[in-house]
């Protein structure tokens, strides 16, 4: 709070501070420096205690070390007016910077332009802005300030910034390490920062000593001593703003007595200091004291357009004798918020009121803080200022500021004067904190809604409202009977709610994986009229439901609702998970394609069922592209604070490096979406995990370990855990059984689910039961099932399942001296493994290609094989001609950490120049298939 935000490169003018005593931090601010200084993975910093406690001192004192050693320092101040403002905070970080975001890409441009409302959307680029875009320029923007010198970004009192900056920011502290990027943050004790809570390393700052507080006292102007001096230490219990402005209280001419001892808290002592120091002062002054405080801008500059008297205005001495303000250049700010509080609410609330309407009246330009100061001084319901809130929270929709449009559409309805207009638009409220991630926020807003209104279509918008949220959540049991419930009592009179209820509910279905669930869904469903409207959702809960049994009936809908979702391009990712769940993946990648190359209202939030976008893109064989897309959805996830979305991606990205060999990789996060989830609210992210797990092992040749984590993919009888996850694990189990000695469980198990399915699976997983029969099979009876495992020429959609069925049958012919009958499909086997990059599996292929006698010579070890998975990937992209800023909007990186993670690779490739890296690959690829 103690210096106006901007750019520290030009240190502003004199600060009253800077003079005053600070005693009792030096251990904290030998850390922090640390923190700034060196080039240790300690990037981020949060620093926290109560108020007075000397944050913002501490702030200070490092940023002008940062700016004495050469750096720039960016800052930002919260404050609680402006957290009512979408992206309000990230302004002040960047506004000092603003002409550099013209060196950005376009895209990312647009994106940052949006989020400030600066002028109308670009073209091909819809509001709100893509977050992830959003946080990608920040990034770029920081890492690029960095070329030059190091950058510090300070930002205090973060408890009061807008949700949207702390989530831009939040993106950007998650990957600083190797930037030359320091951020520190200052909160109160106890309040919540979305995206660094318990992800950032945090400092805390206690209560002063007792030596420390009495060195304090010693360096006030008037010592305190005697029994004055032992109540001030009591009173103040450490705090080092207490400390000094009671003794400020009691040594001034017309000192008013100390307050009695007790439990006062600290901060309700400053606050009654402060107001009493109100009583002496001029009218004009205690006027401008009360209109600075019904602003809490904490830009300055507003103040100057808001017609405050300028600082050099001499209504402001008294106040500033008085402690409570301070001037800067042509600036006025409270000395702390307490002191801003205490003015505030001295005030009459009359006065309080009018000094808003005079506010209001003064930023006819600026509509959205005109309308939050037209709503402080309304003392009734206000339509017209309702309409305004309404409006406000439209602009920060529009901008992707969705925290600050719930907020301004709940002081909306507060302001509404009628009943149903306030429902609606705390529905709506609770529509826009959906986006947010803040399920208790969302049910909060839904249940003040059910409160105003007994209108059957509001109280199952809300409930609809706070479903969509609810099943992205790990609470899927509690979530499906509410979801339900609320569908069985819409259904006689809004048959249509009750369908979109239904439609989340069948998502919490499939997360939890309870068979119960399908007969209630079910029972629901044919409760409801059928509509040839709502023909496409109907057949998105029965296939999400039951998608072996309704297969048959809903493949003939698929093209339909296809070519109906082109004209409604965000229908298509629902088409496209309904393809996959049918096993329909080729016409469920189109889709995504397509959808991803259409959509661009983007709103920050995963889909229902999202992993199923990456778990399409896996068995299609395009592994790149899966794990572009768990990156995106790791990112939203934790954006949102939606620990199950990161857990799916987790889970697919953890199959994607077990096939391609990175055993490790993939044990590390197949056990982080493990760590993330109940198994048995969640089944299907737990059998999922496991199945990378056995992946892994199955890499390594470790069978047993990987039939010990297949086999709770089935329960002890045999049947699924999980009714659709499970299937597909079939000829994996198959292979571990047989490999590690537990060949009739296995056959029992794939028996089970083959009678389980019986006539409704799907030709993949036909595929995969022939091929599970023929490994389990006695030798000479297993070439019909591997002949059938890949007789379809359908199957070649799922190429590595294909190619693990193919190697298998070229086995099972060598070993029955069939060698010449063996090689066609080991070498489509072969070359399947080498085009996926799929290396334990093709290494296998060579093996047994030797075996046979084809021409297969001992390769050099892969060189990909040293680097990192991140690595990789980034060479991958590199090698496909994307440049550092195209590969970091796909990675959510910054162009400086992807050149940075080249440079490292190059040596161990053994290659100089970018150029090289496209022929290595080829080259790479090349040997591998021989």
């Amino acid at each position: 709070m103690d210096q106006p935000a901007g750019d520290l490169g030009a240190p502003p003018g004199p600060e009253p501070e800077a003079s005053e005593p600070f005693v009792g931090r030096d251990a904290e601010l030998r850390r922090l420096v640390r923190t700034v200084d060196s080039a240790s993975a300690e990037r981020v910093l949060t620093l926290v205690g109560g108020a007075g406690t000397g944050k913002s001192a501490l702030l200070d004192r490092v940023a002008r070390h940062a700016v004495a050693g050469g750096a720039r320092v960016l800052r930002a101040e919260g404050s609680e007016s402006e957290s009512k403002l979408a992206f309000a905070a990230l302004h002040q970080v960047l506004r000092p910077v603003s002409a550099e975001v013209d060196r950005l890409p376009e895209r990312q441009r647009a994106a940052l332009q949006d989020a400030f409302g600066a002028g109308p959307p670009a073209p091909g680029h819809a509001a709100p802005p893509d977050p992830l875009l959003l946080g990608v320029a920040v990034l770029g923007l920081l890492s690029g300030l960095g070329d030059r010198r190091p950058v510090l970004v300070v930002v205090d009192d973060a408890q009061w910034c807008d949700r949207a900056s702390l989530d831009a920011l939040a993106f950007v502290a998650r990957r600083l390490d190797g930037e030359p990027v320091t951020m520190l943050l200052a909160a109160r004790d106890g309040d919540h920062l979305p995206g660094f809570d318990g992800r950032t390393p945090t400092l805390a700052l206690g209560p002063l000593d007792e030596a420390a507080a009495g060195r304090l006292l010693d360096l006030q102007p008037q010592s305190p001593s005697g029994h004055v001096r032992t109540r001030i230490l009591d009173q103040a219990g450490g705090n080092p703003l207490a400390l000094v402005e009671l003794t400020r209280a009691v040594t001034a001419h017309d000192a008013a007595p100390l307050p009695p001892a007790g439990p006062l808290p600290v901060t309700d002592h400053l606050e009654r200091i402060f107001a009493a120091r109100l009583g002496g002062l001029p009218a004009a002054t205690t006027h401008a004291l009360l209109l600075l405080a019904a602003m809490d801008g904490a830009d300055a500059a507003v103040g100057v357009r808001s017609g405050l008297p300028d600082a050099e205005d001499d209504v402001w001495v008294p106040a500033e004798r008085a402690g409570l303000v301070r001037r800067t250049g042509r600036t006025t700010r409270f000395r702390h918020p307490l002191a801003r509080s205490a003015v505030y609410h001295a005030a009459p609330s009359g006065a309080r009121r009018e000094a808003h309407r005079a506010l209001a009246e003064l930023l006819r330009d600026e509509p959205d803080r005109r309308a939050w100061q037209l709503a402080a001084a309304c003392a009734a319901p206000d339509g017209a200022v309702s309409a305004e809130l309404e409006r406000t929270a439209d602009r920060a929709r529009r901008r992707g500021g969705h925290a600050a449009a719930a907020t301004a559409l709940q002081r909306a309805a507060d302001l509404a004067p009628r009943r149903r207009d306030s429902a609606r638009l705390l529905v709506e409220a609770a529509s826009a904190a959906v986006l947010t991630g803040d399920l208790a926020r969302v049910e909060e807003l839904a249940a003040a809604a059910r409160a105003r209104t007994d209108d059957p279509a509001l109280l199952a918008a809300a409930a609809a409202r706070a479903g969509r949220l609810a099943v992205l959540t790990a609470r899927h049991t509690a979530v499906f009977s509410r979801l339900t419930a609320a569908a069985e009592q819409s259904a006689a009179s809004r048959p249509s709610t009750a369908l979109d209820l239904l439609a989340d509910a069948a998502v919490a279905r499939f997360y939890c994986g309870e068979d119960t669930q399908r007969h209630r869904v079910q029972d629901i469903l044919w409760c409801l009229p059928e509509d040839p409207a709502s023909a496409g959702l109907r057949a998105w809960v029965r296939a999400v439901t039951d998608p072996h049994a309704e297969r048959a009936a809903l493949l003939p809908l698929l093209p339909g609702l296809a070519a109906e979702a082109r004209s409604r391009p965000e229908r298509l990712a629902a088409v496209g998970i309904m393809a996959w769940l049918l096993d329909e993946t080729p016409q469920a990648v189109r889709c995504f394609d397509e959808a991803f190359d259409r959509r661009q209202d983007r709103d920050g939030l995963p889909e229902g069922l999202g992993g199923a976008v990456a778990w399409a893109f896996v068995e299609r064989g395009r592994w790149d592209q899966a794990r572009e897309a768990c990156a995106r959805a790791t990112e939203v996830g934790r954006a949102a604070g939606l620990d199950h979305a990161v857990a799916c991606a987790a889970a697919v990205e953890a199959t994607v490096l077990a096939h391609q060999g990175d055993a490790a990789a993939a044990r590390a996060r197949a056990e982080d979406a493990l760590g993330l989830v109940d198994p048995l609210e969640s089944r299907s992210v737990s059998v999922y995990a496991r199945r990378a797990l056995a992946a892994a092992a199955a890499a390594e040749g470790a069978y047993e370990t990987a039939y010990g984590q297949l086999r709770p993919v089935f329960t002890a009888d045999g049947a699924p855990v999980h009714y659709h996850a499970s299937y597909p694990a079939l000829a994996e189990l198959a292979a571990a059984g047989v490999r590690g000695g537990r060949r009739e469980d296995a056959a029992a198990v794939v028996e089970r689910c083959a009678a389980a399915l019986g006539e409704a699976a799907s030709p993949r997983l036909r595929a995969l039961l022939d091929r599970a029969r023929g490994l389990l099979a006695a030798p000479e009876d297993a070439e019909p099932h591997f002949r059938a495992a890949v007789a379809d020429p359908v199957l070649a959609h799922w190429p590595f399942e294909r190619a693990q069925a193919l190697l298998d049958l070229a086995e099972w012919l060598r070993r029955r001296r069939r060698v010449a009958e063996a090689r066609a499909p080991l070498t489509e086997a072969l070359e399947a493994f080498r085009r996926l990059g799929a290396r334990p599996w093709a290494e296998r292929a060579r093996a047994e290609a030797r075996a046979a006698g084809l021409g297969v010579a001992d390769t050099a070890p892969d060189a990909l094989a040293e680097l990192t998975p991140q690595q990789r990937q980034i060479v991958t992209l590199a090698a496909r001609g994307l440049t550092n800023r195209e590969i970091g909007e796909k990675l959510f990186l910054s162009p400086r950490t992807v050149g940075s993670h080249l440079y490292r690779s190059f040596p161990r490739l053994g290659i100089t120049a970018r150029a090289q890296l496209r022929d290595l690959l080829e080259g790479t690829r090349a040997t591998a298939g021989r």
